[in-house]
């Protein structure tokens, strides 16, 4: 079917190509555009062939030229000013006028199930152009989001093809699924992964409760509204994008080197009583330096090619892509292919139908998860290869298990290949009715399958490196999910009076699949002959699981306008999900309500000359969270080997109810209220959007701790546990503008602030505890208790490092040593214990913020965007994961305490499992950090140098992808994601990283 549906698509675009080339027959058009009223020129207007992005702008006296096929369509734009389309009709020359408008008032958004203008929106709701994100060096469409829109978060991971995590308005929900929403052509997604961004024309973020409430019960998190490219009347435009550049690690962490390492370990050695394991620490040298020996500078190559166009009837967009893009780990890779197909037709003048669809597959060398952890722990006495070729070994150094490896054979004997294939997309029809009503109808559908091989040969790197049995593990996980829709709009409008009603029913299934098959004793000759039948037959196992979840649901929405002035808009929808089938709330109802007051429309606004649009909103709205485990209230049993008794001989297997489940389980529900106006000054060059926000999360699922001496082996219980609330204000602000030497620039800025606070939970002050990644003492370093934040960081304040036995005779720690954490007795009883832990700080950022500018002028285009976070911190789990010798930073060498007055700040080495390595003060830091985002500089070919060249435009980029980010972090980056409640803990992080890139953009 894949090679199948490969070769139509290859042909269909073949048979485009060579059709319209034929037909293109391009003239020179020149002209001058000016004011509509006082007749002045126009410098900077943007002139573009209709349904392609070929264009050019006016000159300083107004004065543009462009070449165009004879029967194109042009069109005019220019801020300020009302767009005008204007046929060629074999003219070579086309002078026009444009009249002053309020365009910020006309401004399509998209929102559920529709578009708005812009005057019309009473919700919050953050906008983002399909080019604003091809700008960027991005794979996946969300990354490039960081920095764009108030009130959104966005943490990446750096791994090739990782799907960035994305927090709108703090973390909505902390079970589950605490992901967002996709609606990507109507159809539900929870990652969007497979989505080539070249194919996006434009983004919504639905941030409050009124505008996300349309879709119920997955709009908790919040909603991204994504439409991609489809054709546009016109003449074929074949455009193709391709670039190159590589990535290189910034910031990276200095390790000690061989030498400071040993004499590290000496006085780690002698803090313990026992004898030196280095006798002449210099003899080492610099050593080995693990990150510069497994780190690289990785290419990365895209490239797209796009055919639109269509006629009166119908029209068509179809695009091939791929990404191949290695990550800063030898042999790690990524490759994507993507093809997209998308066609409309007008069948009757009342009828329209259309589809889209596009395939995926992806493939990848994967890295071993823990590689991160040893770079940081490996020890630099050890070499890379002996003289004879041979691994160097950790145990020839005595250095004990807790760095017992060495991370080139780490990589080296790590096989693990991964495969993914998606196909999806949607079909529909739109029949209009008696003049103001519209059906459409659409099905959807995501049809996936995920497939890890991982192969472990018989080896023998390191004395704690070797396998002497091979082993081979597949896993394979299919989705099967698909959508149907159906909504009928009534639409009209009379005298002074603006009315949408909108009427819709969903039905959901969503099935997941999962195989994980294991055999032993797999010989090797190839990858391609891994087979788990060439194993012991006695040996294999195999193990499956599944989930099917539906869905139904009803919803409805009206908007209201009368004189552009007062609006309103209310919604109600009702869901209903499987999972809440027969022990909670089945249905659940989901209502909002938004108003808004144009006060520029306003009769005593007429003669005022501030403002060009006022406009105050008001919202409330109620959304919901199904993404919860499949039958949370239905008790299952257990059975395995360690039930089996045995009655005269003959074995029975007995069963065993393993974890608690409760009896009736609600609707996770999130109510929030907005209060925010909009505002545009001088001719609409300035727009400022500002606004309030409160929402608050009601019979919040948590998991909450239940003793495990009644049986159970989880330990905790899930139920509607807790409320709490994310609280905050959201400002941006967007100039625009032209001078008179044609230079035309924006310069747009944003600011979020966000306070998350647990409102109660049912077990009162009793704390939740969570966190323990990388805290090898078994301390966990995150609490969630009623009047805290979330996944706040908890444990011991540090006073500063004992410098002798006085001042530990004098303390509350009489077990201490010189060079260990002074806690404060916070309670003053004069013992230290877990009474005196502390709030110690935050890993949900108070203040996120972007500043963008773009820069036109004549041939020339500059991009730049920043971005940041602040009031935010980081846990490094590093320093204190310690089970042995592992290695340290040259910042802890340089700074530890190793006799009485060498430092009062930094610990001796004596962490490891010790109080010193309890969750507390020390390692918690401070995560704010400034960002130079993207970078781009674009040179776009003269257009009667190109059409010469059988070309209608061509352009050349270079810009740069994280090149500085300014933090004080002593880890590789402050950009740490997690789960809610193990949030912002550094343990095996992947690098931060900068992408260069060149790059070429040509249209036929």
């Amino acid at each position: 079917m894949k090679r199948i549906f490969t070769r139509i698509s290859v042909l269909a675009a073949f048979c485009l190509l060579t059709i319209n080339v034929a037909l293109a027959q391009n003239i020179t058009v020149k002209g001058k555009v000016v004011d509509g009223g006082d007749k002045t020129p126009l410098p900077g207007v943007t002139i573009l062939i209709k349904g392609t992005q070929n264009g050019t702008q006016t000159d300083e006296n107004g004065n543009y030229s462009i070449s165009a096929p004879a029967n194109a369509t042009l069109v005019f734009n220019f801020i300020g000013y009302t767009a005008l389309e204007q046929a060629v009709n074999n003219q070579t020359t086309l002078n026009v006028s444009l009249a002053s408008s309020t365009q910020q008032l006309e401004q399509v958004v998209v929102v559920g199930y529709g578009t708005q203008r812009k005057i019309d929106v009473t919700g919050s709701v953050g906008t983002v152009k399909g080019e604003d994100i091809s700008k960027q060096a991005s794979v996946n469409a969300i990354s490039a989001l960081q920095g764009k829109v108030a009130g959104v978060t966005i943490t990446n991971n750096g791994a090739p093809g990782s799907s960035p995590q994305i927090t709108i308005r703090g973390t909505g929900t902390i079970y589950g699924n605490t992901g967002v929403l996709y609606v990507v052509d109507g159809v539900w997604y929870d990652d969007i992964s497979f989505l080539n961004p070249a194919d996006i024309e434009n983004l919504s973020i639905l941030k409050d409760a009124s505008s996300q409430s349309i879709y119920g019960i997955r709009a908790a998190n919040g909603v991204v509204l994504i439409t991609t490219k489809r054709g546009t009347k016109g003449q074929a435009a074949i455009t193709y994008n391709g670039s190159v550049g590589y990535k290189v690690v910034t910031n990276q962490i200095e390790m000690a080197n061989a030498t400071e390492y040993a004499t590290l370990i000496n006085e780690l050695s002698a803090s313990s009583g026992a004898a030196k394991l280095f006798a002449n620490p210099e003899s080492y040298g610099v050593g080995t330096n693990w990150y510069n020996q497994v780190f690289r500078n990785a290419l990365q190559t895209n490239h797209q090619l796009s055919v639109n166009g269509g006629g009166d009837k119908s029209t068509y967009n179809f695009s091939l892509g791929y990404t191949n893009e290695d990550g800063i780990v030898k042999k790690q890779n990524y490759q994507r292919y993507t093809a997209k197909l998308s066609n409309d037709f007008q069948i009757l003048a009342p009828l329209k139908i259309g589809y889209t669809v596009s395939g995926t597959a992806i493939k990848s060398n994967d890295i071993p998860s823990t590689i991160f952890r040893q770079l940081y722990a490996a020890g630099p006495v050890v070499p890379v290869y002996y003289a004879d070729g041979t691994y160097g070994d950790a145990n020839d150094f005595s250095l004990g298990g807790g760095n017992n490896f060495n991370p080139q054979a780490t990589i080296d004997f790590f096989n693990q290949k991964s495969l993914n294939y998606r196909l999806n997309g949607n079909v529909y029809a739109e029949l209009t009715i008696a003049k103001n009503f519209t059906f459409k109808t659409s099905l959807g559908g995501d049809f996936g399958q995920n497939e890890v091989r991982a192969y472990i040969p018989v080896y023998k790197a390191t004395q704690g490196q070797q396998s002497t049995q091979s082993q081979l593990d597949v896993r394979r996980e299919e989705t099967r999910n698909w959508i149907i829709e159906n909504t009928l709009t009534y639409k009209n409008t009379f005298g002074a009076h603006n009315l949408t009603v909108l009427a819709g029913q969903t039905a959901q299934r969503r099935k997941s699949y999962f195989l994980n098959a294991t055999a032993f004793d797999v010989p090797y000759s190839s990858d391609g002959d891994l087979y788990l039948t060439l194993g012991s037959a006695d040996k294999r196992s195999v193990t499956d699981g599944g989930a099917l979840t539906t869905y139904a649901s009803y919803f409805g929405r009206v908007n209201y306008s009368f004189k552009d002035r007062y609006l309103l808009n209310a919604t109600l929808r009702a869901d209903a999900a499987s999972q809440f089938f027969g022990g909670g709330d089945l249905w659940g109802y989901f209502p909002s309500v938004g108003a808004g007051w144009v006060i520029s429309q306003e009769d005593f606004m007429k003669d005022q000359t501030v403002f060009n649009n006022l406009k105050l909103k008001a919202s409330w709205g109620k959304v919901g969270n199904a993404g919860v485990p499949i039958n949370p209230t239905t008790l299952t049993v257990t059975q395995n080997g360690g039930y089996v008794a045995i009655f005269n001989g003959v074995a029975y297997t007995g069963k065993n109810v393993s974890t608690l489940v409760p009896s009736f389980l609600n609707w996770e529900r999130t109510t929030g209220t907005d209060i925010g106006f909009e505002a545009a000054f001088l001719k609409n060059r300035l727009n400022i959007e500002a606004g309030f926000y409160n929402k608050r999360t009601e019979q919040a699922i948590f998991e909450i701790p239940v003793l495990t001496s009644i049986g159970t082996s989880s330990g905790n219980q899930i139920g509607n546990q807790a409320d709490f609330q994310n609280r905050g204000f959201e400002f941006s602000a967007t100039w625009r503008d032209t001078n008179e030497s044609g230079l035309a620039y924006s310069i747009s800025g944003n600011l979020g602030y966000n306070k998350n606070k647990v409102l109660s939970v049912v077990t009162g002050n009793n704390p939740i505890y969570a966190g323990g990644a990388g805290l090898s003492n078994g301390g966990l370093a995150t609490r969630t208790i009623q009047g805290g934040a979330i996944g706040e960081f908890y444990g011991y304040e540090v006073a500063g490092i004992f410098q002798n036995t006085t001042e530990i005779a004098a303390s509350a720690q009489k077990g201490a040593k010189p060079g260990d954490f002074k806690y404060v007795d916070t309670d003053g009883n004069g013992i230290i214990n877990g009474n005196d832990r502390i709030v110690l700080g935050n890993p949900n950022p108070t203040y996120s913020y972007g500043l963008s500018a773009n820069l036109a002028y004549k041939n020339f285009d500059l991009t730049v965007d920043i971005q940041g976070l602040a009031g935010v911190d980081v846990y490094n789990a590093n320093i204190a994961s310690r089970f042995g010798n592992e290695n340290f930073t040259k910042d802890f060498y340089d700074n530890r305490w190793h006799g009485e007055g060498t430092s009062t700040t930094y610990p001796s080495v004596n962490l490891g499992t010790t109080a010193n390595s309890a969750p507390n003060s020390f390692y918690v830091e401070d995560g704010s950090y400034i960002r130079l985002r993207n970078v781009q500089l674009g040179y776009a070919l003269p257009s009667l140098l190109v059409n010469k060249w059988k070309m209608q435009r061509l352009r050349f980029f270079l810009d740069a992808q994280n090149p500085v980010t300014l933090f004080g972090y002593k880890g590789f980056t402050p950009e740490v994601g997690g789960t809610p409640t193990n949030a912002g803990i550094d343990a095996n992080v992947y690098p931060l990283q900068a992408t260069y890139r060149f790059g070429v953009q040509v249209t036929f």
